[in-house]
């Protein structure tokens, strides 16, 4: 695993915004000035030997989460991951009944030397999906044409939407809230749906109404919702206004992701793993409520998103990130061997499409701590 510059292509911020991806280079609110966001001046080089550590890594971690997700229904630990106890039976009932489940994210520590370490699961509503599937690839083709990319994730959803054909209704629903990102991560997830076959139509997540007479949601015309791919997290659903209805309407509507996701996008998952499975090569300490004998740890809160609320404490001392999630419970995880590669610490997105390892993306920090601000680097391996 190495960390090499490169000259970035001429133009290159046309050509990635063709592909959708729009925000680049998103503005400095504090000082006006363009933050890179992808970044290609630099790639990161990968041996064939370990992508497919990458990959194993990524399916056995799936294999443990699904473990875990039994474990969690049989062992009651629902109030451990403040899930509501609303929620307990829908959760129960999709996790017996198996709804389509598309995609999630495992964030990774990589050195290139020991083993990947699971720093967190992005497995309800993970984005930077069209930069790991689409950007990097175009990347690939124009830069280093012959080479190979850890990367079959564009090919991989839309065989899983060809898979659905049958069983999904039409047309399947794509929601998010108008939020650039969000949008076009649901509009590269409609396209992938449209190269299947599938009819779709977007709504935006407030658009989505209440039928009170025919106890059903809507859209702007009235129209039953019934299959609904949505990039809302279910915490935030269950705290709507009509949220009570998604219980009400379980078997009703398909929602994707699933809501026993609830269990897999909540960072005491990693306290949770790390009870049953010990010493795990993959794993972190960790644990909910307190450090334990940990001297030198990760703070994060349950529900948590882009490196917000986060506590790093370290014999050097202790930093924090501000954000809006610094109520609630806390899993402490130890940590991780994040490297410092020429003063950028990079962590590993690797992608599962219906259950397996399907490429990955990188996001590298300028300090230990991911946040919406690191860029997006391309990869390849030989």
């Amino acid at each position: 695993m190495r960390r090499l510059s490169v000259t970035p292509r001429d133009g290159w911020q046309k050509k990635v915004a063709r592909s959708g991806l729009l925000y680049h280079s998103p503005m400095n609110a504090a000082t006006g000035e363009a933050i890179p966001y992808w970044d290609e001046s630099a790639y990161y080089l990968f041996s064939s030997r370990e992508i497919d550590l990458l990959e194993k890594a990524t399916n056995d971690l799936q294999e443990m989460c699904l473990a875990a997700g039994q474990f969690i229904i049989d062992k009651n630990r629902f109030t451990d991951l403040n899930i509501p106890e609303t929620a307990v039976p829908a959760i129960k009932e999709a996790w017996e009944e198996e709804p389509p489940a598309i995609y999630g994210r495992f964030d990774l520590a990589y050195d290139g030397s020991g083993p990947p370490k699971l720093l967190e699961y992005n497995a309800d509503t993970p984005t930077s999906l069209v930069e790991a599937a689409v950007i990097q690839w175009q990347w690939l083709e124009d830069c280093f044409p012959g080479s190979d990319q850890f990367n079959s994730i564009h090919e991989r959803l839309i065989a899983k939407w060809k898979d659905l054909r049958d069983y999904v209704a039409s047309p399947i629903y794509f929601a998010a809230l108008d939020d650039l990102e969000d949008i076009i991560t649901v509009t590269y997830m409609e396209d992938t749906a449209q190269q299947a076959g599938l009819r779709t139509k977007r709504i935006l997540v407030p658009d989505i109404g209440w039928d009170r007479s025919t106890q059903c949601f809507v859209d702007l015309d009235m129209k039953a919702i019934k299959t609904i791919f949505k990039l809302y997290p279910w915490e935030m659903m269950l705290k709507d206004e009509f949220g009570s209805h998604t219980i009400e309407t379980i078997h009703q509507i398909q929602w994707m992701e699933p809501i026993w996701k609830m269990m897999f996008s909540n960072k005491g998952l990693l306290a949770i793993l790390w009870e049953m499975y010990p010493g795990h090569t993959n794993l972190l300490e960790a644990h909910l409520n307190d450090p334990g004998t940990m001297t030198e740890y990760v703070k994060k809160p349950l529900l948590g998103r882009e490196g917000a609320n986060i506590t790093l404490k370290t014999a050097a001392g202790e930093t924090s990130s501000p954000g809006p999630y610094g109520e609630g419970r806390y899993v402490y995880q130890a940590l991780a061997p994040i490297p410092e590669m020429k003063s950028r610490y990079p962590v590993i997105g690797s992608w599962v499409i219906d259950g397996e390892a399907a490429g990955m993306g990188i996001r590298e920090s300028g300090g230990m701590i991911t946040d919406n601000l690191s860029r997006f680097m391309p990869h390849l391996f030989q």
